[in-house]
């Protein structure tokens, strides 16, 4: 009976813990932020009241300004990404134990390891696609894809505290996309760069 009531708390937490873990992965600030605001808007019983502090608000309100700003600039968003490897599944394993709320022990840490395994691989990810980015021969604005990925983070969070399902399937198809893509950019940027290298060789011969 004990082992049938955690696997349906699970199954419950589920939905909410990993999607919040994706949208950490991508952005953890916007996540605490969108969580706290929806919180306190809406009286959200699946919103911790840890995250609708105000000074929790406060302090991922100044990182989040800080990281939209450096996410958006070439090269340094893939430094501020290496400095979010540790942070960005942290957080994700933090709101996963916060939304466990007073679940068991077994509970708490399977929804901490949901919660920062899938952010740590949404951060794997989105890294991948700024390195792709940045290094393309062809440049593709770094702020067009990081708005992108703030509008998406907003929307998973939203449906994270109105319809969490949808919210799973949403981020799960997304962290899939995201890894195919990855592999095809990065094969993208080998070939457009081949391709230089051997114009810049025909023109050292003709030269």
């Amino acid at each position: 009976m004990l082992l049938l009531t955690t696997y349906c708390r699970v199954v419950e937490l589920l939905p909410a813990v990993f999607s919040s873990g994706w949208a950490s992965g991508v952005n953890a600030y916007l996540v605490v932020l969108a969580l706290g605001f929806w919180g306190r808007a809406t009286g959200a019983d699946a919103v911790p009241d840890a995250l609708m502090r105000t000074d929790v608000l406060v302090a991922a309100g100044a990182m989040f300004a800080i990281e939209f700003v450096t996410d958006k600039i070439p090269y340094v968003d893939s430094l501020w990404d290496t400095v979010s490897t540790a942070i960005r599944p942290t957080v994700g394993a933090i709101i996963g134990l916060l939304l466990a709320g007073d679940a068991s022990s077994v509970e708490q840490a399977t929804m901490a390891t949901v919660g920062g395994g899938s952010a740590l691989a949404s951060h794997l990810v989105k890294a991948g696609i700024r390195l792709a980015v940045n290094g393309s021969p062809e440049p593709v604005s770094n702020v067009s894809v990081s708005l992108g990925e703030d509008v998406t983070v907003a929307g998973v969070v939203t449906l994270v505290v109105f319809h969490p399902w949808w919210a799973l399937g949403i981020s799960a198809t997304l962290l899939v996309l995201g890894i195919v893509i990855v592999v095809l950019l990065l094969r993208w940027v080998r070939q457009g760069w081949r391709r230089r290298n051997e114009r810049r060789l025909s023109g050292s011969a003709a030269g």
